[in-house]
């Protein structure tokens, strides 16, 4: 299996290592491919300040270092530009019209606010005092609120569409150990999620399987779980495989563990990014 990575965090945004590092470190561990996805800026957007989103004021540096890299690294190695694109219900989203104007190759569409009926937006995967604290102010204490909250979000996001990679869909599992938040094997749970999968299917976009929360030792499995990737399989969705690495070493972390899932899940391929052509992303079947 040909390996690839088109989900990656430098020192832009949250990540550890700078674009020339990801990008030796790629051709030395034989990657076919490289996509670089710093966290889209939101502040001007939704006024919230964080550490990991990439400054407004610096997108511009981001998106011409990538670009750079691109002619250093031809013939070499295939260089791609990206954003991962956060989804907020009615501020901002993927589909927004400055997006498709900034000559991209590919967006990873996410999501990982939730906006409560009271309070402030926040993350599912920060700390976990706070999310509890969201849960307590924004949903009454009560978990499953976020978690629906979060499972609506997903399909708005798909729904409005204007991205390329559907990112780590059950991030909401993320402070789950023990079921703390919501059983996964719920109706419930279950039907959200084989619902968000034939909207997937529907609109044509691959998801990613992301090892992340396996290379930052958070997870012991991929995001999605394997019984959400089976409701993926089920309704055809190509699956990309990527390491969501914030560090240049994890750049194929976790991918043969990755690799078994999706045999487990009944894929036989995975798809690999080779750019975009006339406005379209282009996939290609890759065998396990």
């Amino acid at each position: 299996m040909s390996l690839a990575c088109i989900h990656t965090h430098t020192v832009f945004c949250d990540g550890k290592d700078d674009i020339e590092t990801f990008c030796r470190t790629a051709y030395e561990k034989g990657l076919v491919s490289l996509g670089f996805s710093a966290h889209a800026p939101i502040f001007a957007k939704t006024g919230i300040r964080t550490n990991w989103h990439l400054p407004d004021e610096r997108l511009g540096e981001y998106m011409d270092s990538v670009r750079s890299a691109k002619k250093r690294w031809e013939g070499r190695l295939p260089v791609y530009l990206g954003l991962e694109v956060d989804f907020i219900p009615g501020i901002t989203g993927p589909s927004d019209k400055n997006y498709r104007e900034m000559g991209l190759d590919y967006i990873i569409a996410s999501v990982h606010y939730v906006l409560p009926p009271k309070g402030e937006p926040f993350t599912v995967d920060g700390p976990l005092e706070e999310v509890e604290q969201g849960i307590k102010e924004g949903f009454g204490g009560n978990p499953m609120g976020m978690v629906e909250s979060y499972l609506d979000s997903e399909e708005a996001m798909i729904r409005a569409g204007g991205f390329d990679v559907l990112g780590h869909p059950d991030l909401i599992k993320l402070h789950n150990k023990a079921n703390k938040l919501f059983n996964p094997q719920s109706d419930f749970y279950s039907k959200k999620t084989a619902a968000l999968a034939a909207l997937l299917a529907e609109a044509g976009v691959p998801s990613e399987l992301n090892t992340g929360g396996l290379n930052r030792d958070k997870l012991s499995e991929c995001y999605p779980s394997l019984d959400f990737l089976k409701h993926f399989r089920k309704q055809n969705v190509p699956i990309v495989i990527n390491a969501d690495a914030h560090r240049a070493v994890d750049l194929d972390g976790h991918y043969e563990y990755a690799r078994k899932t999706m045999l487990e899940a009944g894929y036989t391929e995975t798809v690999l990014f080779e750019g975009r052509v006339e406005g379209k992303a282009v996939w290609k079947s890759e065998k396990l």
